[in-house]
């Protein structure tokens, strides 16, 4: 259930309506386009901080056996700092970036706890079904609310709420409280994993030094599971092309002339889409295997980069946000199983600590690649074509990677 819990903070702060608020609202003083960069700023800040944070938390939680415990307490402050958003005012952009800052790095950091919670839960066998259904529930869990919270704001009336800003602000505090209800089956129903000591530690060390010597081994020893390290940097280069997609669908859409509701009715049809797609995949790779599962949903990706170059209208644009949500799920949801299944399990939180890394710059060089790209040619259509080689350089790697003998390797641990 935590997926749905989350998923409503994806799609409703994150990428549907804070940003908005943040420029109409919050930095409503200043000019669009320095608006624009503070809030790109406390993206980046947000990222930065959980992509040097991310494997040291993962490393603490492995020696104290504390996942649970410490995915709660980054959900707590995450909870808190989203009913914030609800008390920020015009022109308090500082308070505003703060506050986004704090919700976006709990909520990243809860993502390295619950990840490396998959291997204990379910067998090998089971992952890619778990984890695909997972995401699954994210999906409608997360469009749902959005659905709702898109109602409020633009039927205020309809539904007793005085004007649109109070619609918006209720919409935050609907998102807390959702994160926060549907994270309790979690904690009630899922056990603390095991703690596991190395052979050099004797249990009653400073917890930061151990895991920083922990990390530090770890690090080391990645390269040694050659195969999840395969997979990493697989994962770190098609998923960059993926999220490129993501960032850039809208502005590319607007650039072509595609109004803003629909584009927001084609983000909700990804939410929905991905519903049955994720399942999908999760029997697709039951059948036909998970790392094949990903290289249809990277061929899928290729076609839309290569239709999107010749989007014009906002029928091919509902399309296009068809496809994507057919496969971005999927490939999503077995990335994370297939690099679980290749890991030790008693040091999961570690490794998805570096897989969080990855995770979060994902979407660097993409972004970079199409900025130049329209630099260079003078328009956006050339550089959706430029994404492509991010899936293609992914899909290169990934024929590398042994899932079997990967798996092989970790059991020994």
């Amino acid at each position: 259930m935590y997926d749905w819990a989350n998923s409503a903070f994806q799609t409703t702060i994150i990428t549907a309506v804070f940003p908005d608020f943040f420029a109409s609202v919050a930095a409503a003083d200043l000019p669009p386009a320095v608006a624009t960069a503070r809030f790109a700023w406390a993206t980046t800040i947000a990222v930065a901080i959980i992509a040097v944070a991310g494997p040291l938390l993962g490393a603490i939680a492995d020696y104290r056996a504390i996942k649970k415990r410490m995915l709660g307490g980054f959900m707590a402050v995450g909870v808190a700092a989203t009913l914030l958003m609800a008390t920020i005012d015009r022109g308090e952009w500082a308070y505003a970036s703060v506050v986004f800052i704090v919700a976006n790095v709990c909520i990243a950091a809860s993502f390295v706890f619950y990840d490396s919670l998959l291997p204990h839960i379910a067998a090998p066998d089971e992952m890619d079904r778990v984890s695909t259904g997972a995401y699954a529930m994210g999906y409608l869990g997360g469009g749902l609310l959005l659905v709702v919270n898109l109602l409020w704001i633009l039927m205020p009336g309809t539904f007793g709420i005085p004007d649109t800003i109070a619609a918006i602000k209720l919409s935050f505090v609907s998102v807390a409280v959702w994160w926060f209800v549907f994270s309790i089956p979690l904690f009630r129903g899922v056990g603390e994993p095991p703690r596991r000591l190395e052979h050099d530690e004797s249990g009653t060390e400073n917890p930061v030094r151990a895991a920083v010597v922990r990390l530090h081994e770890t690090f080391h020893e990645l390269r040694g599971y050659r195969q999840a390290f395969l997979m990493l940097v697989a994962f770190l280069l098609y998923n960059d092309g993926i999220q490129t997609i993501i960032r850039m669908a809208t502005i590319y859409g607007a650039e072509v002339g595609i109004d803003r509701n629909a584009r927001i009715a084609a983000f909700v049809l990804v939410q929905f889409v991905g519903v049955p797609c994720s399942f999908l995949f999760g029997a697709a790779a039951d059948r036909i295997g998970a790392r094949t599962a990903v290289f249809v949903s990277l061929a899928v990706y290729t076609g839309i980069s290569v239709l999107g170059f010749f989007m014009t209208t906002a029928w091919q644009f509902f399309a296009l946000a068809f496809l994507v949500g057919t496969v971005q799920g999927g490939s999503q949801a077995l990335s994370r199983s297939l690099f679980a299944r290749m890991i030790p399990k008693h040091k999961s939180s570690e490794y998805f600590g570096f897989f969080s890394v990855f995770e979060k710059f994902a979407g660097v060089a993409g972004p970079a690649l199409f900025a130049a790209s329209v630099t260079l040619f003078g328009s956006s259509r050339a550089a959706v074509l430029s994404v492509i080689l991010f899936f293609l350089a992914g899909a290169l790697v990934l024929t590398r990677v042994d899932v079997a003998k990967g798996e092989a390797q970790a059991s020994l641990e």
